[in-house]
């Protein structure tokens, strides 16, 4: 199988020649800069800076060589704009505050304030206030949040619409250009087109927005999914009605080259619980989704691919009802998220996207024989009968040892092979 038909096969739920294995095809699978040109040290690739590609984790771009290394099966397409709303077509070397010379978006500088922080501003434009920050120490920013006071009588839903718009031309014809790039590598192929991100909370403060409206604390936001219901079924049902119709001009403008579509990437999980509760999703989130899962299943080729941390195992049945197609990042650390269970009760209703291994303890410090046995059971439990794609528990670390991601590459080839 090429990789492509691989990826096919797993997400129609078909037992593929192998596990698909992805690492860097959206900004929740990915690898972290250092990491990135630490793994290219340790395989003899050249030494040249490394392409941020997503700035606010710092993740770093898998490129070819190290696709072909790895064994890598999936691609990604982003977006020509980052949630800063900056450029990510012209780029500029910058030193990292841990001495790594990096390739990132030319509008963001990495020189340190005298305390050693870093900041970011919306669009790249410093007539603003920053909209996010790198800590001393830190290898990845935060958002700083700008709520302005809320005046519920005033409360309109296109204030928290600000950043969610209708694709332009020049945006698709770069989608176009892209997927062009990458038809000829038979890989399968991720797009993030962005937009959907019902109530996403690492959107909520609105980055890339040089005054935002609305709600825009995550405090505020998590207590107007009951306090303001009303306002939240608006924001989310104009934003689906935009979503639709952007989905309609990128399946006419590149159709079935895309393999999956990262839509929403709205966490409902803690470490050891939910965000909301089963029939408050069903009120809130499920009409919306399923609107949008609903129209892609009926005019596209496409799956649809949900992120959510914590421990979802009592959402997971209104998710599947919601039309998603794949779930992620599968954190088995996570309360009651036992892989055996989830695979033997979901298994065959939505493909497990990650889960591969734990990065919360076993990858960061687990030894080499640890971290083959992990692997190697966690293949052997999700792989049967397709409706797995290997990833770990969210993106790779800065912290994590080099030594540690070479045994996780070679247990994943030992269980292929």
């Amino acid at each position: 199988m090429t990789s492509k038909e691989r990826l096919l096969a797993t997400i129609n739920h078909k037992q593929p020649d192998k596990i698909v294995i992805d690492f860097g095809a959206t900004s929740v699978t990915g690898i972290h800069c250092k990491v990135v040109q630490e793994l290219r040290d340790f395989y003899g690739l050249e030494n040249k800076p490394v392409r941020v590609i997503e700035p606010f984790q710092m993740l770093g771009e898998v490129d070819a060589e190290l696709q072909e290394i790895i064994g890598i099966d999936t691609v990604c397409i982003f977006g020509s704009r980052n949630m800063f709303d900056i450029d990510e077509t012209t780029l500029h070397e910058q030193v990292t505050p841990w001495g790594q010379q990096v390739l990132i978006a030319k509008e963001i500088d990495l020189t340190a304030d005298k305390k050693g922080d870093i900041y970011i501003y919306p669009k790249g434009d410093k007539n603003f206030g920053p909209s996010a920050i790198m800590p001393q120490g830190c290898y990845f920013t935060n958002a700083i949040e700008r709520q302005s006071e809320i005046d519920d009588e005033k409360l309109i839903a296109d204030d928290n619409l600000q950043e969610v718009g209708y694709i332009s031309k020049s945006e698709l014809q770069y989608f176009v250009d892209k997927i062009e790039l990458l038809s000829e590598n038979q890989k399968g192929v991720v797009a993030s087109f962005g937009g959907t991100g019902l109530g996403d909370v690492a959107l909520i403060p609105g980055m890339g927005l040089t005054n935002p409206k609305g709600i825009r604390s995550v405090t505020e936001w998590y207590m107007s999914t009951m306090i303001r219901q009303d306002y939240i079924h608006q924001v989310f049902e104009k934003q689906i009605d935009v979503a639709i119709e952007n989905y309609k001009k990128l399946w006419s403008a590149i159709g079935s080259k895309v393999d999956v579509v990262f839509s929403c990437g709205t966490d409902f999980g803690t470490q050891d619980s939910q965000f909301c509760s089963p029939e408050t999703f069903r009120e809130l989130w499920l009409p919306h989704y399923k609107r949008m899962n609903d129209w892609i299943h009926e005019n596209t080729t496409w799956k649809v691919f949900k992120h959510s941390c914590g421990a979802i195992l009592p959402l997971l049945p209104a998710l599947i009802d919601a039309g998603f197609d794949i779930i992620n990042p599968v954190q088995i650390n996570a309360k009651d998220m036992d892989t055996a269970f989830l695979k033997a009760e979901f298994g065959n209703d939505i493909t497990f996207w990650g889960g591969g291994i734990d990065t919360q303890r076993i990858l960061p410090n687990g030894t080499a024989s640890e971290i083959r046995e992990h692997v190697l059971k966690q293949c052997e439990i999700l792989s049967k009968n397709g409706g797995f794609v290997f990833n770990s528990v969210h993106n790779i670390q800065a912290n994590v040892p080099i030594p540690n991601l070479i045994a996780m590459f070679q247990a994943i080839n030992e269980f292929n092979n």
